[in-house]
């Protein structure tokens, strides 16, 4: 009968165990240094190390432990389960929302993630935490169903017209996202952003975003901002500064780019309603 899975539950059951064996993973320990780093008592550690002598992970020399070959095996192969269960964790509860039509999507390009979700009588978590990254960059990429918000608004235009220096931003809209956007804002104030140096706005007819989110690269890290229409706004926002993620995100966002045309190149075309 194949005892793997009693294998695992004598090592995930005990968090003394799992500690153990992090602190080992580290470089040699003594039994107080083990306890010191796992809070365990003197009996629990005793029996912890004698186990795991007799499953050959680890050896003494003297009053020091260190893990062997084996040992170091199993102390990395733990440590990538549970950065993989970390990461499946916070991407739970918003997988539905994530852009799965996108070839090449995966969870396996994430190293790590961060989700803001809405608290309780705080629902604009979120929103806020967006405007903290729009505040903080020196340059803002995105597609999708956009910065739709009067706070989303107010904050991204001022940096547009007061730090153009300091801040660009090119940003892939639906032509009807935009159209609602100027709906919703200062008409005047959003063209004037649109003329600037720093705010470059381009139009998709196609972009496969279903009205259920955006896809934004800061300097640091990429987002993803999950709406739910029926619900009403911005359910989260994931954020992750994974390489892979990036580079995924860079490859999609330049292809929608080199087929999406200017602002002002839709008005002279009639794609959009004139502005006077």
């Amino acid at each position: 009968m194949d005892s793997t899975p009693d294998d695992i539950e004598f090592l995930v059951a005990s968090d003394h165990r799992v500690g153990t064996l992090d602190a080992l993973a580290s470089g040699p320990r003594d039994r107080d240094e083990l306890r010191s780093a796992t809070g365990a008592s003197s009996p629990t550690m005793s029996r912890i190390l004698t186990d795991f002598e007799e499953r050959n992970w680890l050896e003494r020399e003297g009053r020091t432990y260190r893990l062997t070959g084996l040992g170091e095996f199993v102390a990395d192969r733990l440590a990538e389960f549970v950065d993989a269960m970390t990461i499946e964790r916070q991407l739970r509860d918003v997988w539905r929302w994530l852009p799965h039509e996108f070839d090449g999507f995966s969870v396996e390009l994430f190293s790590d993630v961060d989700v803001t979700y809405p608290g309780p009588g705080y629902p604009d978590r979120p929103t806020e935490r967006r405007l903290e990254l729009i505040g903080e960059t020196a340059r803002w990429r995105g597609f999708g169903v956009a910065m739709l918000g009067l706070r989303t608004l107010e904050t991204s235009f001022d940096r547009f017209l007061d730090q153009q220096d300091e801040f660009r931003c090119e940003y892939i809209y639906p032509p009807e996202v935009f159209e609602e956007l100027l709906s919703w804002g200062d008409t005047e104030t959003i063209v004037e952003a649109a003329d600037s140096d720093s705010y470059t706005v381009l139009l998709h007819e196609d972009l496969p975003t279903d009205d259920r989110y955006e896809i934004c690269l800061f300097d640091d890290r990429v987002t993803i901002c999950c709406y739910d229409h029926e619900k009403g706004g911005l359910q989260a926002l994931v954020e992750t500064t994974s390489p892979d993620v990036r580079t995924w995100a860079e490859s999609y966002y330049e292809r929608f780019r080199n087929e999406a045309q200017h602002l002002g190149d839709a008005y002279e075309r009639g794609s959009l309603p004139s502005l006077d």
